[in-house]
């Protein structure tokens, strides 16, 4: 059955394959928290343990947020580790040290990719492809980004 939600058919294809990509950037992101969660180590363990774990469910939801948008758009989400490495922006592997500031460092300069990436995308929601409400909803996922974000910068300073 097609979606008939008053956007053109090919608007909905478009925006259905951008959120693919915010998709795949999410679980590259989430998967490299959960690696932090699991392989942080020294003194503060427990705390950044803790606090990666929180960074990882806040992920979690916003996957499921945006695949959900997607089949709300009348397409299918990606769902294969092997189309996310193809669809997302981030790399899989880290270029800091295997400590709690290299995670943060390098989930912090994610955030931030991933936060500017969404933001060209918002007016282009809007006024190509006239969805405003995948314009609003991609809005809120920046803000997300950005407390996330903040967080992180905030135990490097």
């Amino acid at each position: 059955m097609h979606t008939k939600i008053g956007i053109k058919a090919e608007h909905l294809t478009e925006g259905a394959k951008i959120l693919s990509g915010f998709l795949a950037d999410e679980f590259v992101l989430y998967t490299k928290t959960r690696n932090a969660h699991w392989n942080v180590k020294g003194p503060d363990f427990h705390a950044k343990h803790k606090f990666f774990e929180e960074q990882y469910e806040q992920l979690d939801e916003v996957i499921d947020e945006i695949a959900e948008r997607i089949r709300m758009l009348g397409h299918y989400a990606p769902a294969t580790l092997k189309s996310y490495l193809e669809l997302t922006h981030l790399s899989e592997q880290s270029g800091e040290k295997n400590d709690a500031n290299g995670f943060l460092k390098e989930l912090l300069t994610n955030h931030e990719s991933t936060i500017i990436r969404m933001r060209e995308n918002v007016n282009y929601f809007t006024n190509e492809l006239d969805d405003y409400g995948t314009s609003d909803f991609i809005t809120g996922i920046i803000e997300t980004h950005e407390k996330m974000a903040w967080m992180l910068r905030s135990q490097l300073e």
